[in-house]
């Protein structure tokens, strides 16, 4: 038996191991969102299987008042702490990289075996974390998850605009043609949808008024887009109304989706089950994404939340070269130095990281639902609370959009998108 144990063991270790050296710089990116993810997996498991043996921890059942529901909550922000924590720090340490010789440049791409058991320690240590510690972190969290999905937003509005000027700089006739195809796709699937959230949230016999306010104002936004967008005083495009609009849709879905099952005016919830688990996936997808692509759109763009004095700035500048006047073996050495040492970043270390810890308050938000242990433990993102955040950032989401479009007007002399 201990032969078995030790065999396998050592194929774990050479496992991590062969792992860790097969990162290499370009894929170091991808590491660590499969690094988050597996946070993700590991916080839903203990939600569903720890509450048992938190339980048996006197420094957390510290009362046998506790609900099961409270245990699971318990398991997942101690989870998302240790991943707050490592991806924090890791923040830190990268606030001050300059260019890829620096230090700081091995040590985000390198190291893997020790983050990975750093990473490890702190999660199994923040089981060791008193309940007071926790609950500040849980409440911090639902600040942090919206400085999230504020900054997803922002990310949201910087694609649409991006994919819309690449499309007109080709200067084509098929490429116009495209952008009006996809616009009146959009459109024609923000405002079927929302038609059938009427269908779905607003079941006859039941005064929902508030459902309905919900809905109508998602159809007004996104009308209001079109209108403001086509203004001829606006230098708008209809593809971002229209991708914007279906995501205003996609976000008053997920709120109404939100309301407890008990709730009259949801009409889903006689699937309560296969809702909070469709949710559940498809949360968990978007999160991942979002902080992929948030990281990497974000920490790559040379002008996207990133300071003028940034080194990516100067990506394109060109040291001096053969026109000077010094001799030719030295000037070739001298100069081939200094485009080494000049060489850029290529992307925000410190924006990349940052990210991943907004989006592990984010997800012990969604698998918590928002610390509220109300619901049944078989319901995920299920609330009031999550109701209005997602509302709240759909509304915060048009009023970026709209920003976007009348602020040159008043500011002529900067540059927006």
């Amino acid at each position: 038996m201990s032969c078995c144990v030790s065999c396998c063991a050592s194929l774990t270790c050479g496992l991590c191991s062969s792992v860790a050296s097969g990162i290499s710089k370009k894929s170091a990116r991808l590491a660590y969102c499969g690094l988050f993810g597996l946070s993700l997996i590991v916080s839903w498991i203990l939600r569903e299987v720890a509450a048992p043996l938190l339980k048996k921890l006197p420094w957390i059942n510290s009362s046998h008042t506790h609900s099961k529901e409270w245990f699971q909550v318990q398991a997942v922000l101690r989870v998302s702490m240790g991943n707050f924590l490592f991806f924090g720090i890791l923040a830190l340490i990268m606030i001050r990289v300059k260019d890829q010789n620096d230090r700081r440049d091995s040590w985000h791409h390198g190291g893997w075996i020790a983050k990975m058991v750093i990473w490890l320690l702190l999660v199994v240590l923040m089981f060791f974390i008193p309940n007071v510690v926790i609950s500040v972190y849980g409440t911090l969290s639902k600040f942090g998850a919206g400085l999230f999905l504020l900054v997803q937003v922002v990310i949201l509005l910087d694609f649409t605009h991006t994919w819309n000027d690449a499309w007109v700089e080709k200067d084509e006739q098929k490429w116009y043609i495209a952008l009006l195809v996809i616009s009146i796709v959009c459109y024609l699937a923000a405002f079927t949808f929302s038609g059938i959230l009427f269908i779905w949230f607003d079941p006859s016999g039941h005064d929902c008024s508030l459902n309905i306010f919900f809905i109508v104002m998602t159809m007004i936004l996104a009308f209001a887009f079109a209108v403001i967008a086509l203004h001829p005083a606006v230098n708008g495009s209809l593809l971002p109304a229209s991708v914007i609009s279906v995501y205003c849709a996609y976000v008053c879905y997920t709120g109404l989706s939100s309301e407890p099952r008990t709730y009259a005016c949801n009409g889903l919830h006689n699937k309560a089950n296969a809702v909070s688990t469709s949710t559940l996936i498809l949360g968990m997808l978007t999160t991942i994404l979002s902080v992929l692509y948030s990281a990497l759109r974000a920490g790559s763009s040379s002008t996207f939340l990133s300071p003028p004095s940034s080194p990516k700035l100067s990506a394109g500048k060109k040291p001096l070269l053969e026109s000077e006047d010094v001799e030719e073996g030295k000037g070739k050495k001298e100069e081939g130095k200094k485009e080494e040492e000049a060489r850029p970043v290529s992307y925000n270390y410190t924006f990349f990281h940052l990210i991943f810890a907004l989006a592990s308050m984010y997800s012990a938000m969604l698998l918590s639902g928002w610390t509220s242990s109300s619901e049944s433990s078989e319901l995920i993102d299920v609330g009031w609370t999550s109701v209005w955040v997602r509302i709240c950032t759909e509304w915060v989401t048009a009023a970026l959009y709209i920003w976007t479009l009348v602020a040159p007007l008043f500011f002529p002399d900067r540059e927006f998108f």
